[in-house]
């Protein structure tokens, strides 16, 4: 039964998650937004919702392993989708119709990584209002990284890529999009919950731990809607929503960390998780990086052998959860 509860939610899940990409896509049309900036901000934050209530959950539950396991394995499992939808879609070559604003984005991701890869090798004790003081950190440098990339990034989209960012959905009206786009990040969070709780049971259950089950198989089934949003808006030819879709979420993952650390009353929440997260946390920033050199690599003109940075992701993905699941 568990099991079932578990594939229910997912089910659920994509189902919301369908629903929350056609309407992003109409904002990002029928907005001033565009489909960079509604990637990165208003569907990256929807999609994360999950990882919102799978935190909050895993804390409440007084364990820690799975509330920063699910950040960085959601994070990792995001950049897995990325490259395998560049390798399924290989002839459209996504990173090369793309804005170039999306560098600043991947490289706060890296950032990011990095940050809390040092924070769990450092694992401090120091706390400010109850909240450790690394997650401060990260979250000072997350806000303050936005507001440059809100401010000095512009939706550098190419003519032709605003043309078939075009799609059957513009028929639905901007309003109706907004509303439609509400209930569905509500259902979206309400079925996040149902998957963490039902996911530590199954930790416990089938003896797995709590850092695997949070890094792969609660990571992953968060990650659905991402992945959702990422086929749809290939399908309607937005490629800026659908790269800023994943990058965007990965930056907001990240602020959960202090989120969850304010709820966690035991202790700075990183400090407290176990050290296999430094393996997850390796392999997001080195993903990440493989996603920035892809985006960089894309504008060139020169295509041979285009898909070997995403395979090469793909490859390093499924070595790094082997590693975790061994260690």
């Amino acid at each position: 039964m568990l099991f079932l509860y578990f594939f229910l939610a997912a089910a659920i899940t994509v189902a919301a998650a369908v629903k929350l990409s056609t309407y992003a896509d109409v904002i990002s049309m029928k907005s001033k937004w565009g489909g960079l900036m509604v990637g990165t901000i208003l569907l990256a934050g929807a999609t994360s919702l999950p990882e919102v209530t799978t935190s909050i959950t895993a804390v409440a539950l007084n364990n820690p392993d799975i509330a920063v396991g699910n950040v960085l394995g959601s994070n990792m499992f995001n950049l897995l989708i990325i490259a395998a939808f560049d390798m399924c879609y290989r002839k459209e070559k996504l990173f090369s119709r793309t804005a170039m604003s999306h560098t600043y984005t991947a490289t706060l991701g890296i950032f990011l990584s990095l940050m809390v890869l040092a924070a769990l090798f450092i694992r401090t004790d120091l706390s400010l209002f109850g909240i450790g003081l690394d997650a401060l950190l990260i979250l000072a440098v997350y806000v303050l990284g936005m507001y440059v990339i809100n401010r000095f990034s512009e939706a550098d989209i190419p003519e032709e890529e605003k043309e078939e960012e075009l799609s059957p959905s513009y028929a639905l009206s901007l309003r109706h999009a907004k509303i439609g786009f509400f209930i569905a990040a509500i259902v979206i969070l309400l079925a996040g919950s149902l998957l963490t709780i039902t996911g530590d049971q199954i930790a416990a259950v089938t003896g797995l731990g709590s850092s695997f089950v949070g890094s792969f198989l609660i990571a992953a089934s968060t990650s659905l809607p991402e992945a959702i949003a990422v086929l749809i808006a290939l399908q309607l030819q937005n490629h800026n929503l659908a790269l800023g879709s994943i990058l965007g979420s990965n930056l907001f993952n990240m602020i959960l960390l202090a989120v969850s650390d304010i709820a966690y009353f035991s202790g700075p929440i990183i400090a407290a998780s176990s050290a296999s997260h430094q393996i997850t946390a390796a392999a997001v920033t080195i993903l990440a990086a493989i996603v920035l050199f892809s985006i960089l690599r894309g504008r060139k003109r020169f295509f041979r052998l285009y898909t070997w940075p995403s395979a090469l992701l793909i490859v390093i993905y499924f070595i790094s959860s082997y590693l975790i699941f061994v260690y």
